[in-house]
């Protein structure tokens, strides 16, 4: 989304035109769910797709219908059926239903840009935001737009109509972390805030899941007392490199580690590992992992205690941490923690590896 809005601020600058096509309600099986998002130039090029196949050939060329050489444009929600008809050739018979918004862009108005720019900014710097759409003109003509900060303030909007009252009524705040949802006639489309990964140790492991977990969308923290592992060049998508006393360094970022923060104790050693898991599983954090042998998770379990670390804070730990796959390589122990990583993120709590194999 970040990309798909920096274009299109950039094509909006530029006076270009462009479709807009936002997933605004599926039902059953589809491609791509609501939120899913593509632009539409009149070349026939795209930025961000809808699931590929006949659908969003179709979606392309329904869209660019919509843009008139004269400047007039026309919103309109196209619907398909996944059924025969948009699928065989493709072997994508999903059985379900897509809504697509298709938004012609045809001029460069102020108003247009400092909406995009708002939303973008929102978006880019993992604040998050919800963007309420009108799909049925039951309380606003179709293609009103809403834009609502985390907190549920309007911060912008596209349309003549008021906020009707019913669009605020159906916000969820998104400390819920909601799915997009729809009533009233108004779509829902939540940008998450972005979840923070704080990895302790900067060593192969480390690479691998910051490498990954930035493209699935975590803002990268490296902690370690060598700068010659924590820096730019060894962690390029990290937004902070920390460089410190593992305990020092986590007891300085204790007001900062919220629900938000997800953190990973990877560092190079047993004693390492036990004093940032001192400082980590009595905070705020919303996960806290830890890698290592049962044997070395039971002894520092032991130690943690004796030093008052109580036992249901040591409960919530995910350790060993990582889903169950068989990893054997560091590419394929980053899948594992990074899948676990995504689970909390998206599905809540999964049930930490601790329970089940280290007796408290």
């Amino acid at each position: 989304m970040r990309e798909l809005l920096a274009e299109l601020n950039r094509t909006i600058a530029g006076g270009r035109p462009c479709v807009y096509c936002s997933v605004v309600e599926t039902r059953g099986s589809t491609p791509q769910k609501a939120g899913a998002a593509m632009l539409v130039f009149p070349d026939g090029r795209q930025v961000g797709t809808l699931g590929g196949g006949c659908v969003e050939a179709e979606v392309k060329r329904q869209a660019l219908g919509t843009l008139s050489s004269d400047g007039a444009t026309k919103t309109d929600v196209l619907t398909f059926c996944l059924d025969d008809n948009y699928g065989w050739d493709d072997g994508l018979i999903c059985g379900g239903r897509m809504s697509i918004l298709a938004d012609p862009i045809n001029a460069a108005s102020l108003r247009l840009r400092a909406y995009y720019q708002h939303f973008h900014h929102l978006v880019e710097t993992g604040a998050g935001c919800t963007e309420a759409v009108v799909i049925a003109p039951e309380s606003a003509p179709i293609g009103s737009r809403y834009l609502f900060d985390v907190a549920g303030t309007l911060i912008d909007q596209l349309g003549d109509a008021p906020l009707p009252e019913v669009v605020r009524q159906g916000l969820i705040p998104l400390t819920k972390r909601p799915k997009p949802w729809h009533q009233n006639g108004v779509a829902y489309l939540p940008v998450l805030p972005r979840v923070t990964l704080l990895i302790v140790g900067g060593g192969h492991v480390g690479q691998a899941v910051a490498k990954l977990g930035s493209d699935v969308d975590f803002d990268i923290w490296v902690l370690d007392d060598r700068a010659a592992y924590a820096n730019a060049t060894r962690f390029p998508s990290a937004s902070r490199h920390l460089v410190g006393d593992i305990g020092q360094s986590l007891s300085g970022l204790a007001t900062e580690i919220t629900s938000a923060v997800y953190a990973l104790i990877i560092t190079r050693g047993h004693a390492h590992d036990e004093e940032a898991l001192f400082h980590l599983a009595t905070t705020n954090a919303g996960y806290v992992g830890m890698i290592g042998s049962k044997r070395k998770i039971k002894l520092i379990y032991e130690d943690l205690r004796a030093r008052g670390i109580p036992p249901a804070a040591l409960e919530k730990v995910h350790a060993p941490l990582g889903f169950h796959i068989g990893s054997q390589t560091v590419p394929e122990i980053a899948v594992s923690i990074v899948a676990e990583l995504i689970a909390c993120r998206n599905l809540g709590a999964t049930i930490p590896a601790a329970r089940l194999h280290v007796k408290l």
